[in-house]
């Protein structure tokens, strides 16, 4: 029953985000396993024989430099993690180019940061696009965080992540992910000897506090953050698959025969839409509005917009087109993430004011709203306070 309902799943599957991670790439030693490296090309060759579109979204840049500068073992600073990323992609992509070239295919290296993907949602249709041409050219995309000038402000996190956000923001079918393990297993396997696997997954909070941080020296997330990188495809409709990336022709065995691993299944309700997932996953505030009693009301129970009235306070500086927090003024809470279409300048001079005397106060209107109700989510999200990082408030 569970194998109908997966090939049920994979019906229609054609492009496919394959997530493989320093876990599954590393060897003992800490150093880049090639042969494993080479092994996973091979078997992506294979799916792609069987008419499957690819996308790779690889860890193993900074692996790979660290051996080659010479890099001492444990937690590297971010300066020395730039260093050994911008020697070891060189590393990394001449292994992806000779071995995807030895099965007669070509590839292409894509770096992002997260502000390539966050500021600005035409530079996620560009990264789509350019992606998209790829895939129709018979290319494999190897995308990759760009450790080289991201910082602590700028990261992922972890490619998992990545992984789930450039599935989702390219609308692509099925997200893969590699693990060391062969799934999600009901308890740590490490210290139960009778763990078993959570085969399929229908409801995420039955099982996200059954994953567990990383616990490897390379890799960045372990299993939860596999599990959180789930919901967010989820979130976008897209499903997941955790397997094994040790077992030769364990992806071939899960798209072809819908076995092993662990599957999420995106269960109820209606899918967001590209855009609004955008704005939920990857938009990170850049500051803060504090609004009073009638502008939360008309936000929360109305289903209204933001009016320049019912502001009191703007916490940081940002542009129109910046995402911010909406606070509540008596709790200090945090009620909605929006899309801003003024300045903070803007809306210290506009705030606690009527929409009709915008333009004679700035001297233009570019909207009566200051978030626009199909703008903003209403319920509050984790990510909201853990993105905040505008400073001190006044």
């Amino acid at each position: 029953m569970r194998n109908e309902r997966r090939m049920e799943l994979l019906n229609g599957v054609r492009r496919v985000v394959i997530k493989v991670g320093s876990g599954v790439l590393g060897r003992d030693d800490g150093s880049l396993g090639v042969p494993t490296l080479k092994r996973i090309v091979d078997d992506v060759c294979a799916l792609r024989k069987r008419g499957f579109e690819v996308i790779m979204v690889s860890s193993g840049a900074v692996m790979a430099g660290r051996r080659e500068l010479g890099l001492p073992g444990g937690k590297l600073t971010i300066p020395q993690k730039q260093a050994a990323a911008a020697v070891g992609q060189v590393k990394l992509m001449k292994l992806y180019e000779e071995s995807f070239s030895r099965n007669g295919i070509q590839t292409a290296q894509i770096l992002l940061t997260h502000m390539d993907i966050a500021d600005d949602y035409e530079r996620v249709l560009n990264v789509r696009n350019t992606i998209t041409v790829l895939l129709e050219m018979g290319a494999v995309p190897v995308i990759n965080e760009n450790d080289t000038v991201s910082d602590e402000e700028l990261k992922f996190g972890d490619n998992d992540t990545l992984a789930a956000k450039t599935a989702s923001a390219l609308g692509m079918h099925l997200l893969l992910i590699l693990s060391d393990v062969d799934g999600l297993y009901d308890s740590d396997p490490r210290l139960n000897l009778d763990a078993a696997i959570i085969s399929d997954v229908t409801n995420y909070q039955d099982v996200v506090e059954k994953a567990g941080e990383s616990s490897s020296g390379t890799g960045a997330g372990g299993m939860k953050a596999k599990v959180n990188a789930a919901k967010i495809a989820l979130d976008g409709g897209v499903p997941s698959w955790i397997v094994s990336g040790k077992r030769e022709g364990a992806m071939i065995d899960a798209l072809t025969k819908g076995v092993g691993g662990t599957v999420f299944y995106p269960v109820g309700g209606e899918k967001l839409s590209a855009k609004r997932h955008w704005m939920m996953h990857v938009l990170k505030p850049k500051g803060r509005i504090v609004v009073d009693e009638g502008a939360e009301k008309a936000l929360l129970k109305d289903g209204k917009s933001l009016l320049p009235s019912g502001i009191m306070e703007i916490h940081g500086s940002f542009s129109a087109g910046d995402g911010v927090s909406i606070c509540n003024n008596v709790e200090n809470v945090d009620l909605a993430f929006g899309i801003t279409k003024y300045a903070s300048n803007e809306l210290e001079r506009i705030k606690g004011r009527k929409s009709s005397e915008i333009e004679g106060i700035l001297g233009f209107k570019r909207s009566d709203e200051v978030v626009d109700r199909d703008e903003f989510f209403t319920i509050v999200r984790k990510h909201i306070k853990k993105s905040w990082n505008g400073g001190t408030l006044k």
